[in-house]
């Protein structure tokens, strides 16, 4: 099947740039520039894409229930001594008959002769998730290169671990701003009062309503445009909360910790110490060097000797602080803000008009940074498994992991010899939310001296 990629405008006017030539002799080293990497890749669950249900799923979680003293009371439950009981003519409930009617009705009365019954209440929650999908490719590349290229065989693995690396930067940002998008807790680190707000997702696109929900859109990452993160409905306010937003501290730590544990989340932590769960916290090294240095919980790093749980010691964690593991990500998402309480993401690296990618000075002095409790349980990214076929019908699987393939499209004009081909990776994943109350986004000011409480 013939192309309809044009010359030009498909990158084949740049064939030539990816091999180096002989014009300029090279040394036998062949080297690359890399990107940093990041734990969400290791932690994130995987998991398959069902197939035949169609692209939009839904999730099924039950929430939790606890019993009331009456139906939709308070929590409690009613008890009561049997001797007392079984002084009625009916310990448990009294039947009054119904007559010529088809059923008898039943009188409760709590106390004394009823049936001091207590009430459990079962509620559930439907949470729908869609499959997305991306398509990666590289420049045109003309196979005649090959024949004047020097260390052919070096460039071309100097360009296959390249474009390894693109992939696995697409997912862990996937992964990133999944979690983040899913998470049902946001902690603005203020300098007195800090709170741990619930979001509410109420499909909002104009992110102008300070109503402390989470609009639709990711506070940080790929989709700030908007976004409002102020957390107070004073519409006379003449200084953003924002702007009032302290860094970091083990007092807000500790508070994150005590509201997962008694959301139950220390059921499926990622160790334990002492009897006591250990959760992820992935942050940036300075946040984490803020945490472990700030005073008066310097000792905690000194005296810990604990065993590092199986799942979390192959990132190099050695130890754990104050219940977190400590999983570094030198690429947390940094922000600023403006006057409007407007978010705008400020990324680690800058692309200029020729396609280099260099490191982006802005983001070392970006005030604001995002980290995050990360628990197994808030999601699942499912991934579609190659398909080859159905029936009769036979084709060339596709790899939706961001597997790099060789396409090589015949096109009568264009490449006619079929010497002309491309690299095609395609990605796809679909992010199953589950507890997402179990998530935490923790924003703070990195520049503040001021610990947050």
């Amino acid at each position: 099947m013939a192309s309809d990629f044009t010359l030009g405008t498909d990158g084949t006017a740049a064939i030539n740039t990816i091999l180096a030539e002989e014009a300029n002799r090279i040394g036998n080293d062949i080297h690359k520039r890399v990107l940093h990497t990041s734990p969400w890749i290791n932690l994130v669950k995987q998991t398959s894409f069902p197939d035949g249900l169609g692209y939009q799923l839904a999730t099924l979680v039950y929430d939790r229930a606890i019993p009331t003293v009456s139906d939709g009371g308070a929590a409690g439950t009613n008890w009561a001594a049997v001797g007392t009981q079984q002084g009625s003519a009916n310990a448990f409930n009294t039947v009054t008959e119904g007559g010529d009617s088809l059923k008898d009705t039943l009188t409760e009365t709590a106390g004394v002769g009823g049936s001091n019954r207590s009430f459990l209440t079962i509620t559930k929650e439907l949470k729908e998730y869609s499959l997305k999908r991306a398509i990666i490719e590289s420049p045109r590349i003309s196979l005649e290169d090959l024949r004047f290229a020097t260390h052919r065989q070096d460039q071309l693995r100097a360009v296959m671990d390249t474009m390894t690396e693109a992939t696995r930067f697409t997912w862990e940002q996937r992964y990133r701003d999944e979690f983040e998008r899913l998470a049902g807790n946001l902690v603005l680190c203020e300098n007195s009062g800090t709170t741990i707000q619930t979001l509410v997702d109420d499909n909002a696109t104009d992110n102008t309503t300070k109503d402390n929900k989470f609009e639709g859109v990711n506070i940080v990452g790929t989709t700030t445009a908007g976004t409002n993160i102020e957390n107070t409905t004073n519409a006379t306010e003449t200084t953003n909360a924002s702007e009032a937003l302290a860094n970091v501290s083990n007092a807000i730590m500790d508070k994150v910790y005590y509201s997962l544990v008694r959301k139950g989340g220390g059921s499926n932590a990622y160790g334990r110490e002492n009897g006591r769960p250990v959760f992820g916290l992935v942050l940036s090294s300075e946040a984490s060097y803020q945490l472990q240095t700030e005073a008066g919980f310097r000792d905690d790093v000194r005296y810990n000797n604990a065993k590092v749980s199986d799942l979390i010691a192959p990132l190099g964690v050695e130890k754990s602080f104050r219940g977190f593991y400590h999983l570094v990500d030198d690429m947390a998402p940094r922000f600023s803000i403006a006057d409007n309480g407007t978010a705008t993401a400020v990324s680690p690296y800058s692309i200029d008009a020729s396609g280099v990618v260099t490191m982006n000075g802005s983001y070392d002095t970006a005030d604001y940074e995002a980290a995050y409790i990360i628990h197994p349980e808030v999601m699942e990214s499912q991934i579609p498994a190659p398909l080859s076929g159905a029936g009769a019908i036979k084709f060339d699987p596709v790899s939706y992991k961001g597997e790099w393939k060789w396409k090589n499209i015949p096109h009568e004009h264009v490449n006619p010899d079929g010497t002309l081909g491309f690299f095609r990776g395609v990605l796809a994943s679909a992010s199953k939310p589950i507890k997402t109350d179990l998530g935490y986004v923790i924003l703070f000011k990195r520049t503040s001296s001021t610990p947050a409480a």
